[in-house]
């Protein structure tokens, strides 16, 4: 995605980011920087996936399986034999949603289709 003077929507999270750090602080309305908070892997969660309600993008293997826990968004891939997951706080969510929405990814698709 590239930057728009205009956009204020923030910038996809690197793989590093994704698993374990929070996004770059944000100013508080007070102008103070807000601080910053590590998200727990899945094991510091100490949630069993099994007792999770997943919630899968369709039935096909390599679905994307999403559950919600707490404050935390949970990913994985059907089928994944490593059983990786992913760990997002709400506001990454929300950002890919949206993206999603828009219509941001819809070059990817296409990218691997072709």
């Amino acid at each position: 995605m590239t930057a728009d003077s205009n956009d204020s929507r923030p910038e996809a999270p690197q793989e590093s980011q994704v698993s374990h750090e929070s996004h770059a602080p944000r100013e508080s309305e007070t102008g103070q920087p807000a601080r910053v908070r590590q998200k727990p892997s899945v094991a510091e969660l100490g949630v069993d996936l099994d007792t999770v309600e997943w919630r899968r993008s369709g039935s096909q293997p390599g679905a994307i399986e999403v559950g919600f826990v707490d404050e935390w968004v949970l990913m994985r891939v059907s089928g994944d034999p490593e059983g990786r997951v992913l760990v997002y706080d709400h506001a990454e969510w929300e950002a890919f949603l949206d993206g999603a929405k828009k219509g941001e990814f819809d070059d990817a698709l296409t990218d691997v289709t072709a």
